[in-house]
């Protein structure tokens, strides 16, 4: 999420003044960037029979993970007295796992979809409070854990620890911000390294580009954290996306994380942005028709409600990081989707405004 989409550039594909891409580049190099196949289905068997393994050897350290997330509750809204090490051991748990899931997770609803959190560990707490904790609730967040807000460490703590001791009921994204160019700009760099190391920030980015793209309930709604693309003619093109992965600049993967809904669009468009697509009502409802699904739900954009409906309520945006940088003084909002698809929006007013 940019506040001024307008002038949201294709800043992402230059080279940054204050950091040289080769640099961020060379530390995660052994991964395998970018690459794609066709998943077949023994290859589907063998990805679920690692991640049953990998499930069960975080289990065996579940009194860990409910230490660590105890510790870090100790004192809500403070600077997490996790140390470096915990950090790390965390990180180190979850990788492996989120690796194993497909880049298309697919499970049944019941589920809460939330949006954007950009480092409001608070507002996220709130979140839990108001509308139930794992795993009372399963959860499915959309992307943009991190930047613009004060407690970014905070809040993928507390996701990672989540995710590991829920992990069939607890989904993890990944957001245009989960990728190291962005955040070594935005705020959760200057985090890592002025309260930790950079060696913590370069594991984060480890475990971000682990994360999968999209996420697909009973289905019939398909989730990302950007939108649609108009390369995007089948499930399988997103389940064959392997990672870790780097982002392109074109592409379904970029359109993933980047794109937006546009009223005015007629099909497919450049983004303002400088990177994505903007896509119109027809294309997005041609999109739903033609994938077999009834609703497209994704994060990437702030509205006042917290929320936006699109194309004759086929697409919907949900954005949960309320005052959105302390300037918008926006609701945040929560999609709650029951066992028989019916949907109900919750909104998170902020701190300082009355739910009228």
């Amino acid at each position: 999420m940019e506040l001024c989409s307008v002038h949201y550039t294709a800043f992402l594909y230059q080279k940054c003044k204050s950091w040289n891409q080769s640099n961020w580049l060379k530390f995660m190099s052994s991964e395998r960037f970018g690459q794609t196949s066709t998943a077949s289905s023994s290859d589907c068997f063998r990805a679920s029979d690692m991640l049953k393994k990998i499930i069960r050897s975080v289990q065996e350290k579940q009194a860990r993970w409910k230490e660590l997330q105890e510790k870090l509750l100790r004192n809500r809204g403070s600077t997490t007295p996790l140390t470096e090490q915990e950090l790390m051991e965390i990180l180190n748990a979850a990788i492996p796992l989120l690796l194993a899931e497909q880049s298309l997770i697919e499970f049944n609803a019941p589920v809460v979809i939330c949006g954007d959190i950009h480092g409001q560990f608070e507002d996220l707490l709130r979140l839990y409070d108001s509308v139930g904790w794992p795993p009372e609730k399963r959860y499915l967040f959309l992307g943009d854990y991190v930047d613009r807000g004060p407690q970014s460490v905070e809040v993928m703590s507390l996701q990672i620890l989540l995710k590991l001791q829920y992990p069939n009921d607890y989904f993890l994204l990944r957001g245009n911000h989960e990728h190291a160019v962005i955040n070594r700009s935005y705020g959760f760099y200057n985090e890592c390294t002025s309260r930790y190391s950079v060696n913590l920030w370069k594991r984060f980015q480890n475990l971000f580009v682990c994360l999968p793209l999209s996420a697909l309930v009973s289905k019939k709604i398909l989730c990302m954290h950007g939108g649609i693309s108009s390369e995007l003619k089948n499930f399988d093109q997103i389940r064959g996306i392997q990672r870790p992965t780097s982002v392109s600049p074109s592409g379904i993967l970029c359109d993933l994380l980047w794109s937006d809904p546009e009223e005015n669009a007629d099909g497919f468009k450049k983004s303002p942005r400088g990177v994505g697509c903007v896509f119109g009502e027809n294309v997005t409802i041609e999109f739903c028709d033609n994938m077999g699904i009834d609703l497209i739900v994704r994060a990437h954009q702030v509205f006042d409600q917290g929320y936006q409906f699109f194309a004759e309520r086929r697409c919907v945006t949900v954005f949960s990081a309320p005052n959105y940088c302390n300037i918008f003084n926006n609701a945040a909002a929560a999609l709650i989707i029951d066992k028989n698809l019916n949907c109900k929006i919750v909104q998170i007013m902020p701190r300082n405004k009355k739910k009228k």
